[in-house]
């Protein structure tokens, strides 16, 4: 592990299940680092705007002044223009007096006459033709008025006192930024002279001084609070040790002891002790707990703390497979059968458990199993029903690889003894088990069943039955996985570029049922060679002769198809069809 990854470690702490868990060292630190952040951040803001508060009355102080001093001067130039006649000349000069005063690059001297119209403008900054700030214009018109009024009344009354024109300072808006800025109204321009600073220009060196400050406090305070979480830690060690171990068996799913080695007599020793004393015990029941129940069962006990009685109605996929001739393969083999299906089973169910499935029941050589229970283990692109597929075809794949395993030890056996015995030659037999899968799906009842004394996770639905009915199918049409229409329906609809090519079978009424419902064989993409292809297209063919009871014309396309379902076929159909034939056929056995 290199250095960063343990400075790491020892301040932020490991991930489990993606949550970071955060040492209780740094957890100290972070809380004393916010408040001193708080602390020194809050000290040195207030420093700040107590100096922004005399920087403003400065800063009026030399905007009067700026002020007075272009009244004075626009007042002569108004003079020399009435004696000149030059107008734009005087206007240019009081630009021009502007323009030398002004220091920062957003200054302005303007004269707004009180229509709006900009008669003048100082600055560094594009030149307006009219004062955009309505609101402003306004309330400095309202004063104007107010003046012009006593103004009169004054002149009227033959009063000599003087009336001040209006003058103060202002907020106002202008080249699309806020500005603070004094201004007077001059008589002899009929304008209003503003004389203003953009306030983010004006306040930035106090806030690049805050700033700057503001820095130097992180990087102190962060210096200190690295420091700080390894002297915490070296003083807290014995909660890094429990903390580490509890995440390593939370990320196993095992219970173990805590190594307590060099602890001190405090209570974070004793936690450590109390939990090293619960630990064999409840890991013994966690494991039996994990074995004996479903995922999504172990995963609602975790996050309600409690298995409920309960079910919902939901719309699920149900996985049907069964050993072939398991009466043949009890009787040779007594009680190593027991053997023989844990073999079976411990392939099948981790395939199944992989495939984001629930185990429904085992009943002897019967595994049922549910997918879209767990529907929020499933991948953005999965699909119940195909992960029931996918499942059922890796069931039959591992019974072939334990089939192949058996072919080898017997060659093994032949190389030794030269010959079988008859007893070997039918254990040989017994032991190459065959899988059938039937998979349907729909509406069903999912839940816990029984009491708070025993209770167990089941599916209830006719589709259940379905699927244990189109495994029994497997035998007569000799295909290795049969699904129902809905199966079909549910990954052509709903899962972009489909892995599977569905080949309708045939239309059965199982027995139990008053109706007919199509059968068919999914075959995996990857085993849809161009001659299994063309198999399929006489099959088909031969199928729609079938259907329509043109049986004459049927039998002869079974024939010629290689399929092995197609035997089935070529044998119902050797005779003619029966009378009002609808073109379902009825099952007499389950």
């Amino acid at each position: 592990m290199g250095f960063f990854s343990k400075i790491n470690k020892a301040v932020l702490g490991n991930k489990i299940n993606n949550v970071r868990v955060v040492p209780v060292a740094t957890k100290i630190i972070i809380t004393f680092t916010i408040i001193i952040l708080v602390s020194n951040f809050t000290s040195n803001y207030i420093n700040v705007m107590s100096n922004r508060v005399e920087l403003v009355n400065l800063m009026r102080t030399v905007l009067e002044k700026d002020m007075k001093d272009m009244y004075l001067f626009a007042n002569t130039q108004h003079e020399i223009y009435k004696i000149n006649g030059d107008r734009s000349g005087s206007l240019e000069k009081i630009e021009d007096k502007g323009n030398s005063e002004l220091e920062k690059d957003k200054s302005i001297v303007l004269g707004v006459q009180p229509e709006g119209k900009v008669l003048f403008q100082a600055s560094k900054i594009k030149r307006y033709e009219n004062f955009t700030d309505t609101e402003q214009l306004n309330d400095l018109n309202e004063q104007l008025a107010e003046f012009k009024s006593q103004k009169q009344i004054a002149e009227d009354s033959g009063q000599n006192s003087t009336i001040s024109t209006p003058s103060g300072f202002i907020s106002m808006h202008f080249n699309d930024e806020e500005y603070f800025a004094a201004y007077k109204y001059n008589e002899k321009w009929d304008v209003f002279l503003i004389r203003g600073e953009e306030v983010n220009q004006f306040y930035e060196n106090s806030r690049s001084i805050f700033q700057t400050i503001s820095i130097i406090i992180i990087l102190i305070t962060f210096a200190s609070s690295v420091i700080g979480v390894f002297l915490l830690r070296s003083i807290l060690r014995l909660i890094g040790v429990i903390t580490t171990n509890i995440m390593r068996m939370v990320e196993s799913q095992n219970l173990d002891l805590i190594d307590m080695k060099g602890a001190t007599n405090d209570d974070v020793s004793y936690l450590g002790y109390a939990f090293n004393t619960l630990s064999s015990t409840v890991n013994n029941l966690v494991t039996i707990f994990r074995k004996f129940a479903n995922r999504d069962v172990v995963i609602k006990a975790y996050r309600d703390k409690e298995v409920k009685l309960e079910g919902v109605q939901k719309e699920l996929t149900i996985v049907f497979s069964d050993i072939k001739s398991f009466t043949f393969i009890t009787e040779t083999l007594g009680t190593d059968i027991i053997k023989l299906l844990n073999l079976h089973y411990d392939n099948a169910i981790r395939s199944i458990v992989e495939h984001d499935g629930v185990i429904g029941a085992i009943i002897g050589d019967a595994l049922l199993a549910v997918y879209g229970a767990m529907e929020e283990l499933e991948g953005s692109a999965q699909n119940k029903s195909l992960q029931a597929v996918k499942s059922s075809y890796k069931i039959q794949e591992l019974a072939k690889a334990l089939r192949d395993s058996m072919v080898a030890k017997k060659d093994q056996l032949i190389k030794k003894k030269k010959k079988l015995s008859r007893t070997e030659e039918k254990v040989y037999k017994a032991v190459l088990i065959e899988v059938g899968v039937g998979i349907d799906g729909g509406e069903v009842f999912y839940g816990t069943i029984g009491s708070y004394v025993r209770m167990t996770n089941t599916v209830i639905g006719d589709n259940v039955n379905a699927a244990s009915r189109l495994e029994g199918l497997t035998r007569i049409y000799h295909l290795p996985v049969i699904c129902s229409e809905y199966v079909k329906n549910d990954i052509e609809r709903n899962v972009d570029g489909v892995p599977i090519i569905f080949m309708e079978i045939d239309t059965v009424q199982v027995k139990g049922k008053t109706i007919g419902k199509k059968v068919f064989w999914p075959i995996q993409e990857e085993h849809y060679t161009p001659k299994v292809k063309k198999e399929v297209a006489i099959f088909e063919d031969a199928l729609q002769h079938y259907y329509s009871g043109k049986w004459q014309k049927a039998n002869p396309l079974f024939k010629k198809c290689k399929l092995a379902v197609a035997k089935e076929f070529a044998m119902r159909t050797s005779g003619k069809s029966p009378k009002n034939w609808n073109g379902i056929w009825e099952m007499k056995t389950k």
